[in-house]
């Protein structure tokens, strides 16, 4: 049995230890806002906080998460940064089919955790793992500044 404190929550799982943390999250816990994307940590999709570190859900083995403090999107709002950035997705309308959002959230929000009003070169480097297939990279570049109360041109 594995105990792993997910949104706050101390959580018991029978799992191996080799389980990736994704399954554990949504096939064992409910927890089905992180996504499957491709299973080899290339798209985010799956991305959830570990410790406060953007981690790739479909590649981390629960063994690897013991003792850390997991956050998925489900919880997400509950951070003041989370929230800001949740705000200014839905202001800007950023999703378009939505699949990846989650992903994309949780980056955008380890991103102002670390930087509170980062560069143009920072946003991209931290968002640079998520992938988009509607292309909706501007509109996520626009939440994030409008998140952290930059403009949306930088010089």
């Amino acid at each position: 049995m594995t105990t792993l404190i997910i949104n706050g929550t101390s959580r018991k799982i029978d799992l191996p230890a080799d389980t990736p943390l994704l399954w554990a999250l949504r096939d064992h816990l409910g927890l089905t806002g992180t996504k499957y994307g491709c299973g080899m940590a290339l798209c985010g999709a799956c991305t959830a906080h570990m410790d406060g570190e953007p981690t790739r859900a479909c590649v981390t083995p629960i063994s690897a998460a013991v003792g850390k403090k997991i956050v998925t999107i489900e919880a997400i709002e509950q951070d003041d940064t989370g929230k800001k950035v949740q705000e200014a997705w839905l202001n800007l309308g950023v999703p378009q089919c939505g699949y990846c959002q989650a992903g994309q959230v949780m980056a955008a929000t380890a991103l102002l955790k670390q930087h509170p009003q980062p560069s143009d070169v920072e946003i991209d480097k931290a968002m640079s793992g998520n992938l988009c297939r509607c292309g909706t990279y501007p509109r996520i570049r626009a939440a994030i500044k409008q998140a952290a109360g930059l403009p949306e041109v930088q010089s």
